[in-house]
This record gives structure tokens, sequence and C-alpha cells, in this order.
């Protein structure tokens, strides 16, 4: 095979490939919960993003026979604060609490927030999950349907939902068609890679591990979480499929920041995988077509990549709209870009904390 042919069949076997994965997750029956243990859910917050109050509410209407949930933050004059008790205090029913103080057991500030919450969990297993994740009424059973008895840790990436305007749906595509799509395949696969929205621990796992400083060993703590769970020889799952973040309206430079932000992140916990991320998008599989002397079937090789995709995404309930296409040819445009600003540096800005990998 020639250069050029496998310049264009190996990314578009890709492609096709990691959509029919998806798809047979799908297809897998919905699985039920062997037990349903005691659960601790903890939900960081910090500022205040204008879907919180919904987000966090959720964690109130989680159909589930033993849970609690720890609200943490880092200050208690965070303006998130008052939104979280007042929660609390609408719903006496449900065992919640809010905790306050600013533990530093590592350089990341979404593990210290989360450090007390550890500290403080009743239960075997314990769920972090973002304050900005919108959590179904069946979350923890979905998680516990995935724990089997090789399962160290369960996690799900997000799936935008509701985006507004252009750049919301960008953000969107970066989310459903591009890391959801190539997480979910690996997952079906049997090669889990945790994402850091939902992580549901066996308490012993990460207490093995070091407990929770294990998980600043990297610039994020879904990286550092992957490879705890692998060097004990345990596997990571993933949900059946993902949960909702509302993505409201976003301006470019939001999105070209988170996303720059996530791809260092990926940069510097698997090396080797990334430098295989200029493939991922539809460039190479063209040039590779147009070498071959196809120029003229361009349009039809669009369609069918933006097609497979669509089709995915619409089987998901994902949004895939007129709009969400375009957006989805934007978020190629950008792929070869941000691949390529990713190599200038490797550090990352979070919440206005600068972060460095080790040894840099």
């Amino acid at each position: 095979m020639t250069l050029a042919a496998l310049l264009f069949a190996f990314p578009a076997a890709l492609h096709v490939g990691s959509a029919a994965l998806c798809l047979i997750r799908l297809a897998r029956p919905e699985r039920l919960p062997a037990e349903r243990p005691f659960v601790t859910l903890l939900r960081p917050v910090c500022g205040l993003d204008p879907f919180d109050a919904e987000t966090l509410g959720a964690s109130f209407g989680l159909d589930y026979p033993g849970f609690e949930v720890l609200f943490c933050a880092a200050r208690a004059d965070d303006p998130a604060v008052p939104v979280v008790q007042g929660l609390i205090a609408r719903h006496p029913h449900v065992n919640a609490r809010l905790l306050i103080g600013d533990d530093r057991p590592t350089t990341n500030p979404k593990l210290n927030n989360l450090a007390k919450g550890w500290d403080a969990a009743q239960g075997d297993l314990v769920v972090m999950t973002d304050a900005n994740l919108l959590l179904p009424p069946d979350y923890l059973d979905r998680l516990l349907a995935e724990l089997q008895g090789d399962t160290g840790l369960v996690s799900s990436p997000p799936a935008g939902i509701r985006p507004e305007g252009l750049w919301g749906a960008v953000e969107a595509a970066f989310l459903n068609g591009f890391q959801a799509r190539w997480q979910l395949a690996a997952d079906t696969l049997g090669l889990g890679f945790a994402q850091g929205k939902t992580l549901m621990w066996r308490r012993r796992v990460l207490d093995g591990a070091g407990g929770l400083p294990a998980l600043g060993h990297d610039l994020a703590e879904d990286v550092a979480a992957t490879k705890t769970v692998r060097a004990q020889g345990l596997k990571v799952r993933l949900a059946r499929r993902p949960f909702g973040q509302p993505i409201g309206r976003r301006s470019l430079r939001a999105v070209w920041d988170r996303q720059l932000r996530w791809s260092r992140v990926r940069r510097d916990g698997f090396a080797g995988l990334f430098v295989l991320e200029i493939l991922l998008g539809p460039w190479a599989p063209a040039l590779g077509l147009m070498l071959l002397g196809g120029a003229a079937w361009l349009p039809l090789f669009a369609l069918l990549w933006y097609g497979t995709e669509w089709a995915m995404t619409r089987a998901f309930g994902w949004p895939s709209r007129p709009l969400d296409l375009l957006a989805a040819v934007l978020r190629d445009l950008c792929l070869p870009v941000l691949w390529v600003a990713t190599w200038a540096r490797r550090g990352i800005s979070w919440r206005g904390t600068a972060m460095e990998p080790a040894g840099a």
C-alpha cells in the first residue's frame, strides 16, 4: 500500500470504526447494578456558572436508597456557597452537607478542594462529580452497573447539551463528536480512560495508591486516575452513555483556552497517543485522497465523513442541527492548529492557578 493510500485509509477507518464502536454501546442492553451500597457523592464548587443552580440542584433528585452529598468549597465567600446552602435548606430529607476549608495536599486546586470531602466520606464508594454536570435520577445506578470485579474506577466523559450560538455549538462538537467519541470507542474495546467530570472510586483502590495526593502526580486528576488504576492491574470502565453538561453561550476565546488546556493535559499524560491525534480530523485522509488523484471525490468524502458523525450524535441524542454540523467543521479546522500549539509549552492555567507537570 502506498503512503498516500495509507494516509487516506487509516484515518478514515479510525473515523468510521470509532463511530461504529460508539453505536455498539447503544445496542448493548442496559445493565442493572448487582447491589446498591451506600455511596458518597462529592461535588466541588468554585465560582458560579450560569447553570450551576440547576446542575447542583440535581444532586437532590437522585433516585437511590442510601447516599450522602458533600459539597466542597475552599472559601466561605465563594459565590456558590449561598446557592448550595439554599439547596440544602430546601431539601432537608437529603443527607447533604457543605464543607469549607482550604487544605493543600497537592498542587491541584480541585483536588485540594475535594480533600476534606474525601476525609469525611462515609461510603466505601465515593463519586467525584463536577459542579457543571447535570445528574439524571439514575446517575448512581448507571455508574454502579459498570462496577465489575476487576473495575477500579467508573468514569464518564460529559456530553455537551443545550449549546447556544455558534461557539457554544463548537464546544459541544469538541465534547461529543471528538472527546466522548474516542473515549467511548476505547472503552468499548476494554481500554477505558478516566475523565474528571465523573470518577466513581472504590475507596480502597485510591487509598491503596496513597490516597488523594496520588491524583496530583499529573497535570489533571483523570490522567493520574487512569495510571493509578492500571498500575494495580484493574480497569477503568465508562458508563454506557455520557451524562449531560449544559453548554449555553461560549466565546471563541473560552473554547480555545479550554481545548488547549485539555490538549496539553493529554499530551503530558499520554504523549504517544497524543502524537497520533493529528490524524483524527479529516485533513490527513483528504490529503491522501488528493495524492491518489481523487480530488473530484472530496465533496463525497466530506459528506460521508460528517454524515458518519451526524448519525452517531443523533443516535445518542446529542445536538445534531445544521448549526452543529457547521460547528463540527469549525472544530476540525481548529484541530491541527491546537495540535501544533500544544507543543509550544507544557503547563496549564485552571481558574487562575498555574500548573506545571512534574519535572518541568
